[in-house]
């Protein structure tokens, strides 16, 4: 069976470059010159400059001048795995009864390398902090969710997923000291949460604990997350802890109604 990062026979080298290029358009780079596309996707000008042509040409880029830019039809492409998978019908509403019950917000993401993607969020949040939502990706390392899903893995994948990192301060309370990081996944594989408090970003103490297929392998992770200094972990363990676990349970079970939720999942 194929997995991420293989590269069989048949790998399309040029759909490759293409998703590398849509890829590397985020809010810091919300549009691009060619040279900034080339390095930016580790590719030659030629080869960037193909792919544009052809993403211009499907209307998923958009040229204005010497910079090119997303266009709305991208969102297509993520709108097809969130319906096709079921998430609006079975994560959403879980989502929902979690910020109901406590307010601030919550959310689901799986494991990408070494961040964390977000696959479905509620919030009733408004003030200024990191944007968490649906496709949102952080460092996997400074999110309560990232300590859940690393901590999952077997002993000899999380040390090597801990030798390739290269953490980087995002607040003055981020945590880059690797000795220290595994002395605290070792601690939630043990306990089975994790909590940070202004790790990602000022503002955000955050609650998380792992979603487990029928197997028992961590698959994703739930988190619930409020404001630092109006919560703080111990408040969260105690009000929060015990639900965030009845609603990962409950998402496991839903998972055998949806079978490509359950695959994508379990990538």
């Amino acid at each position: 069976m194929i997995g991420p990062g293989d590269k069989p026979a048949e790998f399309v080298e040029a759909l490759g470059k293409g998703i590398a290029i849509l890829e590397n358009f985020d809010a810091s780079h919300p549009e691009m010159t060619l040279s900034e596309v080339a390095r930016r996707a580790s590719l030659t000008p030629a080869a960037a400059r193909r792919s544009l042509i052809t993403l211009v040409a499907l209307d998923y880029v958009r040229q204005s001048g010497k910079r090119f830019h997303l266009t709305p039809k991208i969102m297509t492409l993520g709108s097809s795995f969130y319906f096709s998978a079921g998430i609006g019908e079975v994560l959403q509403p879980e989502l929902r009864s979690v910020v109901e019950r406590f307010g601030d917000a919550s959310s689901i993401a799986t494991l990408d390398g070494h961040d964390v993607i977000y696959i479905a969020h509620y919030s009733q949040q408004r003030a200024r902090r990191a944007a968490a939502a649906v496709g949102a990706r952080y460092p996997a390392f400074a999110t309560s969710m990232g300590r859940v899903l690393v901590a999952a893995m077997d002993d000899n994948d999380r040390e090597a997923w801990l030798e390739r990192l290269d953490p980087s301060a995002l607040t003055s309370k981020t945590c880059t000291d690797k000795d220290e990081l595994r002395r605290e996944l070792q601690r939630v594989r043990a306990e089975g949460y994790a909590t940070t408090v202004d790790q990602l970003d000022y503002g955000i103490t955050a609650i998380a604990v792992p979603i487990r297929d029928q197997e028992g392998n961590t698959v994703a992770a739930l988190n619930s997350s409020g404001y630092s200094g109006i919560v703080d972990p111990e408040k969260l363990i105690r009000e929060r802890l015990p639900e965030l676990r009845v609603t990962a349970s409950h998402i496991a079970h839903q998972l055998t109604r949806y079978p490509i939720l359950a695959s994508v999942l379990r990538r």
